[in-house]
C-alpha cells in the first residue's frame, strides 16, 4: 500500500519540489528523506481528510443535535475534538511512517495479486480477529494507573460523544491502538487492496462506535451502545470489533438501558408514531422540522429513553 502512496502523489511532489530545490536528496525517488517525507505528509493529509469527512458525514446527516445539550457535553467540545485530532495526526503519522517504510522495503506479507476470491473472506476474519484481540489487550493496558493520566485520559475528556471523538486523543494513545493493523500484515499475507479497505473500515468503524446511534442489539458484536458505557463508566467494554475479549477478560457489561429505550429504528418508529398523533416536538405536525437534519430520528418520546441513564 505504502507504493499506492507514493506512485499517486509523486507528479504533485515532483512539481512542488521542483519549484524550491534542485537537490537529489527531495527530487529523487529513490531518496529516502524523499520517501520518508512523502509518506509522513501523505498520512497526515489523507487522514484528516477520511476524519474530516467521514465525521462530518456522520454528524451532519445521522447524529443526535439534541445530544449537544447534554449536560455532561462540554463547551466547544466539538472545536475541542477536532483540534485535538488535528494536533495529534502530524505526530501518529511520524511513527506510522516506519510501518510503511519497512513495508515498501519488502518486509510485509503483502501482495499484489489475488490467486483466488476465496482470500478474502479468510484474510478478513483473519485481520479483524487479530486486530480486536490485541487492541482490546492494549486499550485495557493504556486503563493502568500508571499511564492512564497522561496517555488515555485526554479521550476520556468526553463522556458523552460525538463522531468528531473518534480520533480525538493522544497521538501516542492513538499510535498504540493502530499497531496490530500494520503488524498484522507482517506476519500474515493480504491483498494490498483487501488491506486498504480493511484499514479504512476500521477507522470509520471508529467514528460509528463514538456516534450514539445504536442499531444493533446484538451481544457479540461491540456496538455503539457498548462503548458509551465505556466512555460514561470507563471499566468497561473495551474491545474494538466484538465483546468476546471483554468477556473472556471480565470486563464485559451489556447496555441494558440503551438496548430497551434507545435503538434507532425503534426511535423512527416512536417518532412515525409521534407524527401521526401531532406530538413531535421541534416541528409541525405535517413533519417541518426545526431542529436539524437528526430531528426526524429523535422526538421528545424517544428523548425518555435517554433520561434514565444519560442525565438528561
Amino acid at each position: 500500500m505504502a507504493d499506492w502512496l507514493l506512485y499517486y502523489t509523486d507528479p504533485v511532489y515532483d512539481a512542488a519540489f521542483s519549484l524550491v530545490t534542485e537537490s537529489p536528496l527531495l527530487l529523487s525517488h529513490d531518496s529516502d528523506v524523499r520517501i520518508l517525507f512523502q509518506l509522513w505528509l501523505n498520512l497526515t493529509v489523507l487522514g484528516a481528510i477520511l476524519y474530516l469527512a467521514g465525521a462530518s458525514v456522520n454528524f451532519y446527516f445521522f447524529f443526535d443535535q439534541e445530544t449537544l445539550k447534554h449536560p455532561k457535553m462540554l463547551k466547544n467540545q466539538v472545536r475541542r475534538e477536532i483540534y485535538l485530532s488535528l494536533e495529534s495526526l502530524p505526530y501518529t503519522a511520524i511513527v506510522t511512517v516506519p510501518w510503511f517504510y519497512f513495508e515498501l522495503k519488502g518486509y510485509s506479507k503483502l501482495y499484489d495479486t489475488l490467486d483466488s476470491w476465496w482470500e478474502i473472506p479468510g484474510a478478513m476474519l483473519g485481520f479483524f480477529l487479530f486486530t480486536d484481540c490485541l487492541v482490546y489487550w492494549i486499550h485495557r493496558g493504556f486503563h493502568h494507573p500508571s499511564v492512564y493520566w497522561w496517555l488515555h485520559k485526554p479521550h476520556h475528556t468526553w463522556k458523552v460523544c460525538t463522531p468528531y471523538s473518534a480520533l480525538a486523543f493522544h497521538w501516542l494513545d492513538g499510535y498504540g491502538q493502530s499497531c496490530p493493523a500494520h503488524l498484522y500484515v507482517y506476519l500474515f499475507p493480504m491483498w494490498k487492496p483487501l488491506y486498504m479497505v480493511s484499514f479504512v473500515a476500521l477507522q470509520l468503524w471508529s467514528i460509528s462506535i463514538h456516534d450514539g446511534i445504536y442499531i444493533s442489539n446484538d451481544e457479540i458484536l461491540l456496538s455503539c451502545a457498548h462503548h458509551t458505557i465505556h466512555h460514561l463508566e470507563f471499566n468497561y467494554n473495551f474491545g474494538q470489533y466484538t465483546t468476546l475479549w471483554d468477556r473472556i477478560g471480565g470486563s464485559y457489561k451489556k447496555p441494558v438501558q440503551e438496548f430497551a429505550n434507545e435503538m434507532y429504528f425503534d426511535k423512527l418508529k416512536r417518532k412515525k408514531e409521534a407524527l401521526l398523533h401531532g406530538k413531535v416536538d421541534g416541528g409541525d405536525v405535517g413533519g417541518k422540522q426545526k431542529t436539524g437534519p437528526i430531528a426526524t430520528t429523535i422526538s421528545a418520546v424517544a428523548a425518555e429513553g435517554m433520561k434514565a441513564r444519560r442525565g438528561f
